[in-house]
């Protein structure tokens, strides 16, 4: 169900842990499912858990529980925008209203094209960075104003 590369990958996390503790690198393990397939279909989840012999929904759990994980299809490019207090405070609520209106979709919802998918997302540990994003979980963006925002969706729609 994985490619050999991402097996790889998931037994070097492994290798990590003691042998009767694989379990361990379930979080690893689903981020590199999900990075492969884009997201995280309850079959690759259940392959994950085998792969580490656990029960299933021990690694549904993982996946369920932290908002990094997609359970379901998403855009080409996943923006989360941190709305957590301070956040919205400094800036992040109007961030995620204008990339609402701008992409014309709401929070949980994709474009009609399929490249963006818009979250709201809880502490990202940069709050003096404010207002934060962040796209398809690994590219932190701070101080987001409106001309950064649309700097930032121009070069992703190259993309």
């Amino acid at each position: 169900m994985l490619s050999q590369e991402s097996l790889q990958q998931i037994d070097r996390e492994i290798a990590k842990y003691p042998p009767d503790q694989k379990q361990s690198a379930v979080m690893a393990a689903l981020r590199i499912a999900q990075v492969e397939k884009g997201w995280l279909p309850k079959e690759l989840i259940e392959f994950v858990a085998r792969y580490l012999d656990m029960p299933p929904i021990a690694a549904y759990e993982v996946a369920s529980f932290y908002n990094m994980y997609d359970l379901a299809p998403v855009g080409r490019h996943k923006i989360t925008v941190c709305t957590n207090l301070p956040c919205a405070l400094s800036g992040g609520v109007q961030a995620g209203e204008y990339l609402r209106q701008k992409l014309g979709i709401a929070f949980n919802e994709t474009t009609p094209d399929g490249k963006f998918t818009l979250k709201e997302g809880e502490c990202m540990g940069a709050c003096g960075d404010a207002p934060v994003l962040l796209v398809n979980n690994h590219h932190m963006c701070s101080w987001m104003t409106t001309e950064k925002i649309d700097q930032m969706l121009a070069e992703l729609d190259k993309k």
